[in-house]
């Protein structure tokens, strides 16, 4: 089973006709998987927190401002308890593995999702990023590296560009600033050349920093799932780009 890093978007992306295809297209060529692992870019927690296994908790809908149909969507996936009970026997003895049953998949998770696999039908656990250091990402996405071989899918979700505070249009199809497009060129290069240790240091070796992440929690996940794959150094496949309110979509599938 591979690993993906894809760019999730708010909950309007899933009125983006490009994105929802892109989407589309890239789950019916993947192998069905056993269940999914998401690590999404809005949920930071230390130590590591594995979230609720039973669609009984609702959905964690943590944006705002949206219309109300935003809010109403559900995404009743099978919990994953036995999947769950796998990433806690991963990690280190002695290190503390938190479980928050009260925070289901939260947007970051379950907005592709329901593009993806509509039917909802395969368990999906999500867990917190512990740390926004990418080397120690890297090392917690090769622990989780053993789930590809009993089809689980590992998700990172994040977003390659994601300067909200830097946007001057918020519609979707806005031209995206030239620090979002010179990100975007840059990661597109990076990923084209397997050039893990640049990828490492983008907060240094990127242009359009930091305006193209203030923050970096959206790029963070891309390195779990450069870890969880059988080569953090290998050129990954490129599957969306494009830009949606001027930030960079591009998404990638690791082997």
């Amino acid at each position: 089973m591979p690993a993906l890093f894809l760019s999730h978007g708010a909950p309007p992306l899933v009125d983006d006709d490009r994105w929802v295809s892109q989407l589309v297209g890239w789950s019916a060529e993947l192998p069905r998987p056993e269940a999914i692992l998401v690590v999404s870019a809005h949920w930071e927690a230390a130590p590591l927190t594995i979230g609720s296994t039973t669609t009984e908790t609702p959905l964690t809908y943590d944006f705002w401002g949206f219309p109300q149909r935003y809010y109403v969507v559900t995404y009743d996936s099978p919990g994953a308890p036995e999947l769950a009970r796998r990433v806690e026997a991963m990690m280190p003895d002695g290190e503390t593995v938190a479980h928050d049953p009260n925070r289901r998949l939260d947007h970051g998770a379950y907005v592709p999702l329901t593009v993806m696999y509509p039917q909802a039908d395969i368990p999906v656990l999500q867990m917190s990023m512990p740390t926004l250091d990418p080397r120690r990402l890297l090392e917690l996405g090769a622990r989780l590296r053993p789930l590809r071989e009993e089809g689980v899918l590992i998700i990172g979700s994040g977003f390659t560009t994601h300067g909200l505070p830097y946007l001057t249009d918020p519609t979707p199809n806005a031209a995206a600033p030239t620090w979002s497009q010179e990100f975007d060129a840059w990661a597109a290069e990076q990923f084209a050349a397997g050039d893990l240790d640049a990828l490492l240091d983008f907060r240094a070796k990127a242009p359009g920093m930091p305006y193209a992440h203030p923050t970096i929690e959206h790029f963070a996940p891309l390195f779990v799932a450069l870890g969880a794959s059988a080569d953090p150094e290998q050129i990954p496949t490129q599957v969306v780009d494009g830009f949606w309110m001027g930030l960079a979509k591009r998404s990638v599938q690791l082997v």
